[in-house]
């Protein structure tokens, strides 16, 4: 009896051992199963359950994703309507005017909230003077809001520069 819960247990202990994985890490939206390769990333590894990677088929070659190359234009459908330079001059100036107006707010807003942030010490407010970890609580949230700031103005400056890019390519 005892020499058969032996063998079953040492055959359930191999046959699980044959379907173990390696260890996973995820690196953002990538996967990687090579332990070096994740250190110097700063892989986090993935536990709790296995992964499996569906590859995407192939397109056949005459059907192939055209991709854009830094030099070349990007060019419409053939079908598609024209849209008249003055018009577009038109569209490029309103959407120049709307991105400048919202880098004004989002650099007010970061004024407010760095002000607010007092280099890390900002004033306990009601409750927070009973719960220090509420006050900890707010101030990561403030330091949190002020880099998201710091790239939604970066990313508003970056779409200014590629309008300003785009306009000049008109005239």
């Amino acid at each position: 009896m005892k020499t058969a819960f032996f063998i079953s247990f040492l055959t359930l202990t191999v046959s699980g051992s044959i379907f173990a994985q390696d260890a996973i890490y995820r690196c953002g939206n990538e996967y990687t199963n090579n332990a070096n390769d994740a250190k110097n990333r700063g892989c986090k590894l993935v536990q709790g359950g296995n992964v499996t990677v569906i590859a995407v088929p192939a397109k056949p070659s005459g059907q192939g994703v055209r991709l854009a190359t830094a030099g070349a234009s990007a060019s419409s459908p053939p079908n598609s309507p024209r849209v008249d330079a003055n018009d577009q001059k038109t569209r490029d100036s309103d959407a120049r005017t709307i991105l400048e107006g919202e880098l004004r707010r989002t650099q007010a807003r970061q004024a407010e909230l760095i002000k607010e942030y007092n280099n890390g010490e900002p004033e306990k407010q009601g409750a927070e003077t009973r719960n220090h970890q509420k006050y900890l609580d707010r101030v990561s949230e403030l330091k949190a809001a002020i880099a998201r700031s710091d790239e939604d103005i970066a990313g508003i400056k970056r779409e200014l520069t590629r309008n300003s890019v785009g306009s000049a390519a008109l005239k």
